[in-house]
């Protein structure tokens, strides 16, 4: 489904990965996991074409998306979830999912996913009129996951979902993702909590330094001695 091979990336004269091959298939779910400033969410940018790539290639179904606009990427069926949620403050919490669902133009279905997605999340059904900014930090967290569904996605990036939040919202959150994914819809989940991460997916990939230093089976990694020394904090 997504193929990347030999990805270089980077912010100007910066470079911030360096030759990254990862393979995502249909219906995986895969994490990507790796301290702070190891490339991941520069990864998710440049595939989403947030940044442009200085080398290697990336192919989504058989097309290449290298040098592709982010919209483009985006209608191809590639939705990217950002960290730190990025939804839009002042604007309703209809208004959010409504924008998520930009350029589509069947209005019916629109209506039709924004009421599956109440479901799905039901206190954001509760809290559709009101301004999105005044939610609670787990909530602004589903309604960015509920936004980035509404294009429809074949593949969703999710970027650090579990941030910030209470012990019990990051359980809700993962469990969502869990049910997504059983849905039928690929995952690349970017996360932190590496134990989590690892005990919902089915492989998963290790960067450190823009270079993937290990990948395999999640449940494999999560047995690994050398994971469980520097991810997981166990001797």
């Amino acid at each position: 489904m997504l193929t990347v091979k030999s990805l270089e990336s980077g912010y100007g004269k910066i470079k911030a990965l360096f030759g990254i091959d990862l393979e995502i298939k249909q219906g995986e779910i895969v994490a990507l996991i790796g301290a702070n400033g190891a490339g991941k969410t520069t990864f998710l940018k440049t595939v989403s074409g947030l940044i442009k790539p200085s080398g290697g290639n990336i192919t989504f179904e058989g097309k290449r998306l290298d040098n592709l606009p982010p919209e483009t990427i985006v209608n191809l069926g590639i939705s990217h979830v950002p960290e730190g949620r990025m939804i839009f403050t002042q604007q309703s919490v209809e208004t959010n999912l409504e924008i998520g669902a930009f350029g589509r133009k069947d209005k019916k279905e629109i209506k039709q996913d924004m009421q599956k997605y109440y479901d799905m999340f039901p206190i954001l059904g509760n809290r559709r009129k009101q301004k999105a900014g005044t939610l609670s930090g787990g909530e602004q967290q589903m309604l960015a996951i509920a936004r980035g569904l509404m294009k429809r996605p074949k593949l969703i990036f999710l970027d650090e979902p579990s941030m910030g939040l209470a012990p019990v919202l990051v359980n809700q959150i993962f469990k969502i993702i869990k049910e997504l994914h059983q849905t039928g819809l690929s995952v690349l989940l970017v996360e932190q909590n590496v134990k989590k991460a690892l005990k919902i997916t089915q492989r998963a990939y290790v960067i450190e330094l823009g270079k993937i230093v290990h990948n395999g089976k999640s449940s494999e990694l999560l047995n690994s001695e050398a994971i469980r020394k520097s991810y997981l904090g166990e001797a």
